[in-house]
């Protein structure tokens, strides 16, 4: 087959469409026939050598894909040769085939076509799983979502919409702003101009969001903190704003808030299956009545990879950058 691979770190340049041995589904896997992959900003990371795949992983860089059952490893159960599903990946979604745990797949929800679903598994597990399964996010609620118009944000904005909360986003032009409102965010703040702690109050009667969801990490910690109301959930899943910051714990004691931080690539096999589990429950019948979908901004060739990692470096880009194979 063929994947991207990166003989050595760097810019986009160092991604090479590559030709390298098929991977064999071991016990418990299948082997999927990728339709499409999808960017995300961990794939950068990997690029630039400062995220490696977890040990006996995939060492392609991608974390999702859609595409078709080509074999069966032993002991699965539940799928047949030629479904339709996409997954959740430690890695391998850039290439043309790639092993994948029989936990981490779902089937294409009804309506959609199979390149789309490739835009699905690693933001809606990373919602899910941090909005709801450990912030708690309940309806009539407030969440605070940075980065508004990213995969993540217009996945986050419409869920949260969907168990009836409401939702501020933050974003940096009016274009990715008017998007958001589209997808039904309640309030609009332009991070280049205006302080998203006072807007959040302004917007809330002082109360504060109820939960955030953070991609920035060390450089919005202190404000994030002043922002939450009280009984607030800081949910922390990136640090594209740095790694080190100061926590004023006066503050976060006086709100009785709580600040949680997770990765998806790294966990064992059994909590991705429970994620995967969780999201088919809750946000499958979602997409399915048309309630929720996946926001695509474009569709570029898998072998010129290089070219979506520099919209998505750029910012120039509204939801998912998928790579379709050839």
């Amino acid at each position: 087959m063929y994947a991207i691979t990166i003989p050595e770190p760097g810019g986009p340049e160092a991604l090479v469409w590559d030709e390298v041995p098929d991977p064999v589904p071991g016990e418990g896997e299948v082997l999927v026939e990728v339709t499409a992959g999808a960017v995300n900003r961990a794939d950068i990371l990997q690029r630039q050598g400062f995220y490696d795949p977890p040990p006996g992983t995939s060492p392609y860089p991608g974390l999702e894909c859609s595409g078709r059952i080509a074999a069966l490893g032993t002991g699965v159960s539940g799928w047949s040769i030629g479904d339709e599903v996409c997954a959740l990946l430690a890695g391998g979604g850039y290439a043309q085939k790639v092993a994948v745990p029989a936990g981490q797949l779902l089937p294409v929800p009804e309506g959609l076509e199979l390149r789309q679903a490739a835009a699905l598994p690693e933001v809606v597990c990373t919602v899910w799983s941090n909005v709801f399964m450990v912030a708690h996010l309940r309806p009539d609620e407030t969440l605070l979502v940075h980065g508004g118009s990213s995969g993540i944000g217009t996945m986050a904005i419409q869920l949260a919409k969907a168990v009836g909360a409401r939702v501020a986003v933050t974003a940096g032009t009016k274009e990715k702003l008017d998007r958001c409102a589209e997808l039904g965010a309640d309030i609009l703040i332009n991070y280049r101009d205006q302080d998203f702690v006072e807007e959040i109050r302004n917007a809330t009667d002082g109360a504060g969001a109820d939960v955030i969801l953070d991609n920035m990490g060390a450089k919005y910690l202190d404000r994030n903190v002043r922002a939450l109301a009280v009984h607030g959930r800081l949910a922390i899943i990136g640090m594209q704003g740095g790694i080190k910051g100061e926590l004023n714990i006066a503050t976060l004691l006086s709100k009785r808030a709580a600040i949680s931080a997770t990765s998806l690539r790294a966990r064992p096999l059994g909590e991705k299956a429970t994620i995967v589990a969780a999201v088919r429950e809750h946000v499958w019948p979602l997409l399915e009545a048309g309630h929720v979908r996946p926001v695509v901004d474009r569709e570029v060739p898998m072998s010129d990879a290089a070219a979506a990692h520099r919209v998505v470096e750029e910012s120039g880009h509204i939801g998912k950058v998928l790579l379709v194979t050839p």
